[in-house]
């Protein structure tokens, strides 16, 4: 560690502040107090701040019982909560009096010294969520919104509007960071006399990486008052005591530098809730204040922070929603690109550009494919069209994205100059498929210049670099690149690929033969008898009975109870049948095999570890339902999949509970599951997409469709071909569960 932090006549600048150990800053912010306690809470530290919030100083509560420190009852509330067990931080704030003012103690043990135990003291002002109802109703109304959202952008200026009327907040701003860790508002609410932040950039400098490390960590951060003097921690032994570890304190001091940042942008206070995706830092939900010092209480800071929680999940969601919208959508090209790879008397590479198809997938100006050996262009393709094959399939990756040859290739950009972008996929053989794009120039608004992110400013006989003081518009115009290829168009080529190579396997007619035994295997041979309940199970192929990605399962379980499972597997052919008969022999030996309580999230989490471990570039969905026949309860877990039908006794469709996660091999977490009763007479249907799919028809008319259809009682074959668009290019199946 370099021990000059600990000196704090050692001036922080731009030259070091990389290197600053922002988790031990050795004071906090003075709205609180900070004791640290050892195993018999005795204290051991105190923050100078005592003197003027408990009237003792801070030298003298130094080896004293923290009853002596806090009063006889406050001691004994502490000592009672931590007798409960578990992480204390899970039961944050303890209400306890201080000298009679009502006060949250905020516990938890410092990373590096468990054996330790912080005590902060703030004072309980202002609604309470768990306790006032009109804060609870606030917050609850909030996670609804949240839910009903179907947009990213819905659900960045959702989150700002609510976080801003629930902590009162100037300025309530959703900062999302690209690749590199840039910044961009992509969500804004403000005081309405504020100036918009809406669209700016901001450079990844402005935000050193141990403050990001810091943000996975510790979730939230307040600054009551950008003003604050630090009140330092007095310490029983300084030559024995190890720096404390601040990561997850509340009133934690911050870095010099972030308050000279904050104040050069005339921000008064300011709070930041991390946003989180698969335990990285997405982005941040950024608050300030320009009037004056704001301190919202720890209530609903916690609030706060739980909505950034229930954001983070919300986020993830609609991405991978998004990303599957997407993916349909180009559904019906890239299935038709494949329908014309099948004629056999045309070269592969010529059936994939027979037509602009390939151009429209991503907006790209020229196309080229090489495919047995053969190559074909599409669009603007210039002369060195073998140049940019070599150079994409020497890269060792199944996708190859640049937004500049210039910059990555500059040999190959000199030779092809009218390129500036590539994406490409790999396929065998070293063949590929090639996007190009010529140069764009566009304009990129940042929040201040971000070449110029510093000042110099005068201390005495010393000169130090300090943040930049301007953050006004600053437009800047990018050349020499394309216009960035973006993360959907990315996951289309890769799909695409999985078509193309699909394809290839097609055209061999023994491998067609075997994608066909593959598909087949994945079926039962046959359903469940089970007195009392009826199986019916309907799989239908694409058109041109071509082998798709559907399957589906129906067994009785050990325990004697029914697993019911339908799947979808992306893609056709030797491929999608491979992957759905693993998913189908692995899901049968996880249900087997399983605990009886929890087996449907336990299966589901399994089969979700096999995918991402043994077929990482495979996209799967799943939905499956475990009933009890003697009781009729099911429950049942939807992975990226269509939800549940559920018929009533009187034969009345409706839908299952909104229970559903990510695609297979997508899933953070214990899947949630939901729970229902079959009745009598009642029953459970669950199919795949392809029934549903209708050309030129929303998704939520077919639905409908499909839920009247099973409600008016009519056998299964009969609302399949009632429901089924016979011009569809997926397979489809679905399985029908009653109860006598």
């Amino acid at each position: 560690m370099d021990e000059t932090w600990l000196d704090p006549h050692v001036p922080v600048d731009l030259d070091n502040c990389a290197r600053e150990p922002i988790h031990i800053p050795g004071s906090i912010q003075p709205r609180g107090v900070l004791l640290v306690l050892d195993d018999d809470h005795t204290v051991v530290q105190a923050s100078a701040s005592t003197a003027a919030h408990l009237g003792i100083d801070a030298a003298d509560a130094l080896g004293r019982p923290l009853a002596d420190v806090v009063g006889t009852e406050a001691a004994e509330v502490i000592a009672a909560h931590l007798r409960a067990g578990g992480d204390v931080r899970d039961r944050n704030p303890v209400l306890v009096h201080v000298q009679g003012v009502p006060t949250d103690a905020v516990l938890h043990h410092p990373p590096g010294a468990e054996h330790l135990l912080v005590v902060e003291l703030e004072a309980a002002a202002g609604p309470r969520p768990l306790e006032h109802t009109n804060t609870y109703q606030a917050v609850r109304g909030t996670v609804g919104a949240l839910n009903r959202a179907s947009s990213l952008e819905e659900l960045y200026a959702v989150t700002a509007r609510e976080v801003r009327a629930l902590t009162g907040f100037d300025r309530v701003m959703i900062y999302r960071f690209d690749a590199d860790y840039n910044g961009e508002v992509v969500g804004e609410d403000r005081r309405a006399d504020l100036n918009s932040f809406f669209g700016l950039h901001y450079p990844a400098t402005d935000i050193p990486p141990q403050a990001r490390a810091l943000y996975e960590r510790n979730w939230i951060r307040l600054i009551s008052d950008v003003e604050y003097v630090p009140s330092p921690i007095v310490v029983a032994d300084p030559q024995r005591s190890a720096p404390l570890d601040l990561t997850f304190a509340t009133l934690r001091s911050v870095s010099p530098m972030h308050i000279e940042y904050l104040q050069n942008m005339g921000v008064t206070a300011s709070m930041s809730i991390s946003l989180l995706k698969d335990g990285r830092l997405w982005g941040l939900i950024a608050c300030h204040h320009y009037s004056g010092p704001w301190a919202p209480p720890y209530g609903v800071r916690a609030a706060a922070e739980f909505l950034g929680s229930v954001l983070s999940l919300r986020l993830v969601a609609q991405v991978e929603e998004d990303r599957i919208a997407a993916a349909r959508r180009v559904g019906a090209e890239l299935a038709g690109l494949v329908a014309a790879s099948r004629a056999e008397d045309v070269p592969l590479a010529e059936a994939l550009t027979g037509d602009d198809t390939l151009l429209t997938l991503m907006a790209a100006d020229g196309a080229i494919v090489r495919a047995h050996g053969e190559v074909a262009t599409v669009g603007c393709a210039p002369p060195g069209a073998g140049a940019l094959l070599e150079w994409a399939v020497s890269q060792g990756s199944e996708v190859v994205c640049t937004t500049s040859l210039a910059q990555d290739a500059p040999g190959l950009a000199a030779a092809v100059p009218e390129v500036a972008g590539l994406l490409a996929v790999t396929l065998p053989s070293d063949d590929a498929v090639v996007w190009l794009r010529r140069e764009a120039v566009y304009d990129v608004d940042w929040g201040g210049d971000p070449r110029n992110k510093e000042i110099a400013r005068g201390e005495g006989e010393e000169v130090r670099l300090s943040p930049r003081k301007s953050f006004d518009r600053w437009r800047e115009t990018v050349r020499g690149s394309s216009l960035p290829w973006t993360e959907e168009q990315a996951e289309i080529a890769a799909l695409l690929r999985g078509h193309v190579v699909e394809a290839l396997y097609l055209r061999g007619r023994r491998d067609a033969r075997a994608a066909e035994v593959l598909q087949r295997s994945a079926l039962p041979a046959q359903l469940p008898e089970v007195p009392g309940w009826s199986f019916e199970a309907r799989y239908s192929p694409a058109d041109g009975n071509r082998v798709g990605g559907d399957w589906y399962d129906a067994l009785e379980l050990p325990d004697g109870r029914l697993a019911v499972a339908v799947g979808d597997v992306t893609g056709h052919g030797l491929a999608a049948a491979s992957t759905m008969g693993k998913l189908r022999n692995g899901l049968r030996a996880l249900l087997v095999s399983g605990a009886a309580q929890q087996l449907v999230a336990t299966a589901v989490r399994g089969l979700d570890d096999v995918m991402r471990v043994t077929m990482p570039d495979e996209m799967a969905t799943l939905l499956l339902a475990v009933v009890d026949p003697a009781t009729g309860e099911a429950e049942y877990a939807r992975v990226g999949h269509l939800p549940l039908i559920v018929l009533a006794a009187d034969g009345e469709a409706s839908w299952a509970g909104p229970v559903g996660v990510a695609p297979l091999g997508y899933v953070a977490g214990t899947p949630e599951t939901g729970r229902l009763t079959v009745p009598p007479g009642g029953g459970l249907v669950l199919f795949t997409d392809g029934l549903i799919e209708r050309r030129e028809t929303p998704l939520v008319e077919s639905l409908s469709t499909l839920r009247d259809a099973f409600s008016g009682g009519a056998p299964l074959d009969a609302v399949i071909a009632a429901v089924r668009d016979p011009r569809s290019t997926d397979d489809a199946t679905a399985v029908v569960v009653r109860r006598g």
